[in-house]
């Protein structure tokens, strides 16, 4: 896969007139770059000890049951390690890590879902049937809500019902297997500040410094990285990648998929934004109708009641001309006494 480099040596220019060295590195946003890059097992310890900030001495790529091959509208590339972690008194252990990386703002349920393979999986329990401590890393090439910090550290924390701290006994395997940690890298706040190792790890991700005539690469002072040899192996096989013409065409391939997602993506949006339009009317319809009803309903109550007081009266109106009647008096006079008309209280006699 890696043969037909271009011509193009070590891939870099010499700035005019300043002591920048720019380097063209293939733009590990893409999945093909990624994993190319994280294959190497040397680069995978350096990204991964510099995001946890922990001694890695050797990690693995471990099998997982969701191929990034059969992507579907969210794509989210995955790459599940076995890491050996040194601590500072020495001993080791192994934890697992779950990285995965999105372009496209990706629904919860599905990162939930991958994790759950992990916790499901027997293969991730240790010889006393302890599940492995697991830490998942997100690489998001999308903002987290409003939250500012580029990097987020998610750490459990067990508390007693006081709210302080639990370190009696902690850690402890059996709570380790039910919880995890996790890292959170929102890519679009990387603002190329290289002054930590995380810093100059991170900065391959940085999507400012993309080159301005090719978005497939990123363009970068390797002088930054000058006194640093693991940073300098990472720039050297992302310098491999950008020059295969292979990888290129893969990254072509990979802006076309995202081309039609985005576009079938644009236009779900715009049909749920004029299904929710729709829906607000039809609920303002409703709410008028519902409105319009209880008036009804009222105006009907009214009405009804107007009738029961009218029949009442109509009633107490016909006693009065039966027991003038029957005192003797004619129509003639009843209606003189009550100021009706006459035929009314012929009628009222019926």
């Amino acid at each position: 896969m890696f043969g037909g480099l271009l011509f193009f040596p070590y891939f870099c220019k010499q700035i005019a007139k300043t002591d920048e060295r720019m380097m063209y590195i293939a733009n590990p946003i893409y999945d093909v770059v990624f994993k190319y890059l994280m294959a190497d097992e040397r680069i995978a310890r350096t990204i991964l000890s510099a995001l946890l900030n922990m001694d890695i001495t050797h990690i693995e790529v471990r099998p997982h049951e969701y191929p990034n091959s059969q992507r579907d509208a969210l794509s989210i590339f995955r790459i599940d390690f076995a890491a050996t972690v040194r601590e500072n008194d020495g001993n080791t252990h192994l934890v697992l890590i779950e990285l995965q990386k999105t372009w496209l703002e990706t629904e919860t349920l599905r990162f939930r879902q991958y994790l759950g393979v992990q916790y499901q999986n027997p293969k991730n329990m240790d010889k006393d049937g302890y599940g492995l401590p697991m830490i998942a890393v997100y690489l998001l090439g999308h903002r987290v809500g409003t939250i500012e910090e580029p990097v987020l550290y998610v750490h459990q924390e067990a508390r007693n019902r006081d709210g302080q701290v639990v370190t009696k006994g902690m850690p402890d395997p059996f709570v380790s297997s039910l919880t995890h940690d996790s890292v959170i890298v929102q890519i679009p706040l990387l603002r190329g500040q290289v002054n930590t190792r995380l810093d100059r790890v991170l900065s391959i991700f940085d999507q400012t410094q993309k080159s301005d005539d090719d978005h497939h690469t990123l363009l970068i002072d390797d002088n930054l990285y000058a006194e640093d040899t693991d940073m300098q192996a990472v720039l050297h096989r992302l310098v491999m990648a950008a020059a295969n013409a292979d990888m290129r065409q893969d990254m072509n391939v990979e802006d076309e998929y995202f081309s039609i997602i985005e576009k079938r993506d644009t236009e779900i949006l715009m049909r749920d934004h004029k299904i929710a339009e729709q829906n607000v009317k039809i609920g303002k319809q409703e709410a008028q109708l519902e409105q319009q009803t209880a008036q009804l309903e009222q105006q009907t109550a009214q009405l009804e009641q107007q009738t029961a007081q009218l029949e009442q009266q109509t009633a107490q109106l016909r006693a009065s001309i039966h027991a003038l009647h029957t005192k003797g008096l004619s129509a003639e006079e009843i209606a003189n006494i009550l100021m009706m008309g006459t035929d009314e209280v012929l009628s009222l006699l019926d």
